[in-house]
């Protein structure tokens, strides 16, 4: 469990890889298909997918290279680090797969193509948890098991991926001549992708300050915050599932200038995010306990330090839902700044200040309350920034009305 809640912030940054060029990508083509500009389009996309494969193998390989410095970076320790290695090396190099399905995923949301998305995900998803306890146990490979299963799942959802761009039911041809590094596409993808990138690496960086400040306190300290991490991921990942259903919507309507349309996106996305966000957070909270006892039977301590860590972290990730949609929001809508600040808030200018003074003054329940403390704070931050938003859409709604009177006269 330790070796696999170090590895963890590494793998982030590898999907933060992906989601740079394919959320990037994203928010540009729904826009331009919006404005009925396929051919641009299409170049966006094969740009995006080839450039997300290069950049992720030069990274694979240096991580390769300095994988030791890393994992005591992401909060190692002696008796965890053998393990750590075993695991992440599978893991980081059979990643690539991953990273070409994370843009996948981005691209083919973009064009509406959601059951695809899913089934690719599902299949690797479904099988990963098939194949895990064979590989762990029946057939004795123990952490290796893990990645190798890990990874295999991932080529599989590569497969549906190809599956579906050969059968030429994408709107995109994906051909490597339609690369474009043109100056205008570049920056499109980039200031979306960016500061999609750098709210990976501040989740990276986060559960590593978590990890080290919690491994001041023992074994099972640093143990339990890995099945936390990882629960809360699971929700949290519920809701950005859903929110590529609305990345697509709210860039078309706001690219053809229907705002009515974009306004009743955005008041869906948040009722049912938060629905959903309430409900997973009262279960995390009121069988916190019962959750734990899941991943170990006889660590009492851990279980005892996870089930304060996830009582907390279920209660704030009710308001998870109310932040997330508007991060997405102001980068569908291609205001780049705006959308890197909120998306840096959670885990990076409100967690960071927080990890860093409350463990000195209330010792370990200031890393388990680190993360619920941001997230309210961020929710806070929200609020203002979503009215400055609506009067902004507001009175763009009255301009774009007031020009087509003016051209019907």
């Amino acid at each position: 469990m330790g070796a696999v809640t170090v590895a963890f912030p590494l793998g982030q940054i590898v999907v933060g890889l992906g989601l740079l060029f394919g959320n990037g990508a994203a928010s540009y083509l729904s826009r331009l298909l919006g404005r009925g500009d396929k051919d641009t389009a299409n170049k966006v996309a094969s740009t995006a997918l080839y450039s997300s494969v290069l950049i992720g193998a030069i990274v694979i390989i240096c991580s390769v290279i300095f994988l030791k410095p890393i994992l005591r970076l992401t909060g190692a320790i002696e008796s965890v680090m053998p393990y750590a290695i075993t695991y992440t090396t599978i893991y980081i190099i059979f990643s690539i797969f991953n990273i070409f399905n994370v843009t996948m995923n981005n691209i083919v949301s973009s064009e509406g193509a959601a059951k695809t998305a899913m089934c690719a995900l599902m299949s690797g998803a479904l099988l990963n948890v098939i194949l895990d306890p064979i590989f762990i146990y029946t057939l004795g490979f123990g952490v290796a098991g893990a990645a190798i299963a890990t990874a295999i799942s991932q080529i599989v959802s590569t497969l549906v991926y190809l599956g579906y761009i050969f059968s030429r039911k994408s709107v995109f041809s994906f051909h490597i001549k339609e690369c474009y590094f043109s100056k205008e596409i570049m920056s499109e993808i980039l200031k979306i992708g960016i500061p999609t990138l750098v709210f990976q690496i501040l989740t990276s960086l986060s559960i590593s300050m978590i990890n080290s400040a919690a491994k001041e306190y023992g074994g099972s300290a640093l143990a339990a915050m890995g099945p936390v991490t990882k629960i809360m991921s699971m929700g949290s990942l519920v809701v950005f599932g859903f929110l590529k259903g609305f990345q697509p919507i709210a860039g078309f309507s706001y690219g053809a200038k229907k705002f009515d349309r974009l306004n009743e996106a955005i008041k869906t996305s948040i009722l049912w995010s938060t629905i959903f966000c309430v409900i997973f957070g009262l279960i995390a909270a009121l069988f916190s306990t019962q959750i734990m006892t899941l991943f170990t039977k006889d660590d009492m301590e851990m279980i005892h330090i996870g089930s304060i860590a996830l009582r907390a972290n279920g209660l704030s990730f009710m308001l998870f839902g109310f932040y997330t949609v508007y991060s997405f929001l102001f980068l569908v809508l291609g205001k780049a700044k705006e959308g890197c600040f909120l998306g840096a808030c959670r885990q990076g200018i409100c967690f960071l200040p927080v990890i860093l003074i409350l463990p000195s003054v209330w010792g370990l329940n200031g890393v388990l309350y680190a993360q619920p403390i941001a997230d309210v704070l961020s929710a806070v931050i929200t609020a203002f920034m979503a009215v400055h938003i609506h009067r902004e859409l507001s009175a763009e709604s009255s301009r774009t009305l007031s020009a087509m009177v003016e051209k019907i006269k």
